[in-house]
């Protein structure tokens, strides 16, 4: 899992942004209903709307999403405590890992290729429902070990 900060002033770092760490796990938890809606129904429209999230996610930030937005106006007001915060790069960079799967089970979609369809939303899926149901991101994880890697390189 990402680095988590508890210091609630601190909205940068010397490392990046820094955001909620409980908004992640509150979208994951609603990409994992998305998503099992979609294998259930084999719906190309709720793959393209997660692709939408994913985009966003990926390219703007996680806190940019609907999703996030949601967390921010209906959660987030009623949590209680202090607020655990993380670096945003290791969840964007996730929310970029979902948007390749997103892409390959809606091309999966498009084209009538049921098993591509499959696996790309089930490896989707399966990775959402690690982060809501055990707070494990496997994207974040994945991003920790790159950057692992290429600082050892140098």
């Amino acid at each position: 899992m990402a680095t988590i900060n508890t210091s609630v002033s601190a909205q940068t770092t010397s490392k990046g942004r820094l955001i909620d760490a409980r908004g992640p796990r509150f979208s994951a938890a609603l990409t994992t209903l998305v998503l099992a809606l979609a294998l259930v129904t084999h719906s190309g429209f709720l793959i393209a709307f997660q692709l939408a999230v994913f985009t966003i996610g990926g390219f703007v930030g996680p806190q940019k999403t609907p999703y996030a937005w949601i967390f921010k106006t209906l959660l987030k007001p009623r949590l209680t405590g202090e607020v655990p915060t993380e670096d945003v790069r290791p969840p964007q960079f996730a929310q970029k890992v979902g948007f390749v799967f997103a892409v390959a089970a809606l091309a999966g979609s498009i084209s009538h290729v049921s098993l591509l369809f499959t696996i790309a939303t089930s490896f989707c899926l399966a990775a959402a429902f690690l982060n809501a149901a055990f707070n494990f991101c496997l994207g974040c994880e994945m991003y920790l070990l790159l950057v692992r890697l290429t600082n050892r390189s140098k």
